[in-house]
């Protein structure tokens, strides 16, 4: 028999308050590094949990159209030799189908990404990373559009049309940083949006197009041009308070004047929020800027306020790529300290995106070549090894949340299941000594350990009345002292290459969480009362 009960007859501290939706957007899109990477069995076995332990909905990836898939060939390929030329190119897709049909089989989507360019259409080649990504302009538009018409109706042939009008198509990633991600003009960024968005609903008129995928807000005019301008920034970088500083999001008002003045199609707005970043000094070197912890809530509340003000006022607001920090060698990514931040992001923006994607789901990932060493301050949720980080625990607490909140508080959110009736909880202790500051960024894991001193402890007690007598309800703990699998592993003396001993003590360690269960007594009220240490993320859920 359920123990669940209306959201009605449940008082919370004394009050009957009605319930709010509460949208997990943290489960709607997570990101990895390529697509070419979804092809190995560890990075699949990763992404199977983070679909049924995490709830992943969606997945975003580079490199679709990269050579190491193999969609755009240009010769039948050499071995030993040059490839004989084809008098036409040919497009193959049997490396692209085996990732999005092990996607679709795994209970998710894609959120595609639309790039990078092959190396026979670029202008460009090798500009990026270790596997040389080209990342240019077209040399002919039209081929583009060609190889962009042309994977969407087999995708449609293949998988249906009703399927492919529940993905997301993104024009590109990160256009802005010049010459990295993309080595032409602004201008040139938008006639590829254009052209792009337009062959989208050519296949389709109800398939959403959007982007422009930019990085990060800034507070300065750097980006007004049609290149980066490093000039502007040398106040950025001087600056004594950079939260005192007006920051806007890059290219996306002009991208909706572009769209509008030209009607062309824009479904969706996207850009990235990292709130950590650079700017360059007048003597040219970079100073990291570090935001306030709040700053991704206000980046989203500026967007959405734009959007409703501009000539696309339904259109959706998915962020593709957020963290801590912009790092693939940021050590903060590994802590408990990462875990209580990107909790109480999460609960703080929950009403005002339709997605934030969590760069990225698993370590494997390999812009800068394969990480050293088992904790390197990967983006992931797990390590290569798959050994849990204390962020993975985050966000499985996060997806056992219901869907409607009957209570908030700036620890925490109590919710309900509408379809079971079901509760549960996360609360979390940031502490009240970090007062407006981030986490900010660290190349070592030793230099993120200071902030294990910083506090207090922090008490979280409330009642909730109107559950039957009898009633489970499971406690789980994340804090230093349980499932704190990058400070074992820093007592271990850090080892660079695990054995297998060593391996299966971390998972144990990653997984060793406090655990307690509460009882709701004959009175039918709930009294929970949890001592959480600075950093802890915890999470109540009654069974079914």
């Amino acid at each position: 028999m359920s123990s669940a009960l209306p959201a009605a007859s449940v008082r919370i501290d004394g009050e009957s308050r009605p319930p709010s939706p509460l949208r997990h957007i943290w489960t709607e899109c997570v990101g990895a590094g390529r697509a070419n990477e979804a092809l190995r069995a560890d990075w699949q076995q990763h992404f199977r949990e983070a679909v049924t332990v995490l709830g992943a909905r969606q997945v975003r990836f580079h490199g679709l159209f990269h050579d190491d898939m193999f969609v755009h060939r240009a010769s039948d390929g050499g071995g030993f030799g040059p490839g004989t030329p084809l008098d036409e190119p040919v497009l193959t897709f049997s490396y692209v189908d085996k990732v999005f049909d092990f996607i679709l089989e795994s209970g998710a989507r894609p959120f595609v990404e639309l790039g990078f360019m092959p190396r026979d259409l670029a202008t460009q080649t090798e500009t990026l990373f270790w596997w040389k990504a080209h990342c240019s302009p077209p040399k002919d538009m039209a081929r583009w559009v060609e190889l962009v018409t042309a994977t969407l109706r087999h995708w449609v042939e293949r998988y249906g049309l009703a399927e492919v009008r529940q993905w997301r198509f993104e024009v590109w990633n990160e256009p802005n940083l010049v010459p990295h991600f993309w080595t032409g003009t602004r201008t040139e960024y938008f006639e590829l949006y254009e052209a792009t968005a337009r062959a989208v609903k050519a296949v389709d008129p109800e398939l959403k197009v959007g982007g422009p995928s930019t990085s990060v807000f800034v507070p300065d005019a750097r980006y007004a041009g049609e290149y980066e301008d490093r000039s502007v920034e040398h106040a950025t970088a001087e600056a004594e308070d950079v939260d005192a500083l007006d920051w806007r999001p890059v290219w996306i008002e002009e991208l909706i004047e572009w769209c509008a003045s030209r009607e062309a199609p824009l479904d969706f707005l996207s850009t990235h929020l990292y709130p950590t970043d650079v700017a360059f000094g007048a003597d040219g070197e970079a100073r990291h800027i570090r935001r306030h912890v709040d700053a991704t809530h206000d980046d989203l509340v500026a967007l959405r306020k734009l959007i409703a003000a501009s000539p696309f006022p339904d259109a959706e607001l998915h962020i593709t790529e957020w963290s801590s920090s912009p790092s693939s060698r940021d050590a903060m990514h590994d802590t408990v300290f990462a875990a209580a931040y990107i909790t109480r992001a999460y609960l703080r923006c929950a009403e005002v995106a339709d997605s934030i994607s969590y760069w990225t789901f698993t370590d494997v990932f390999e812009e800068g070549g394969a990480g050293i060493g088992p904790f390197h301050g990967g983006f992931g949720l797990v390590n290569e090894q798959g050994i849990h980080k204390p962020t993975f625990h985050a966000f499985e607490m996060l997806h056992r949340l219901g869907d409607e909140t009957l209570l908030s508080t700036p620890h925490g959110v109590i919710t309900r299941d509408s379809a079971t009736g079901l509760l549960s909880a996360v609360f979390l202790n940031y502490p009240e000594e970090m007062g407006r500051r981030g986490i900010g960024s660290e190349t070592a894991y030793e230099a993120t350990r200071h902030l294990a001193a910083m506090g207090p402890a922090r008490r979280i007690r409330h009642t909730v009345e109107g559950l039957a007598p009898g009633t489970e309800l499971s406690v789980r703990v994340v804090d230093w002292d349980h499932g704190n699998v990058a400070e074992r592993w820093h007592q271990m003396g850090q080892p660079l290459n695990l054995t297998r001993d060593q391996a299966d003590e971390l998972r144990r360690h990653a997984d060793d969480l406090r655990v307690e269960t509460l009882v709701v007594p004959v009175t039918g009220v709930l009294e929970i009362d949890l001592e959480l240490a600075p950093w802890a993320v915890a999470s109540v859920t009654q069974a079914p």
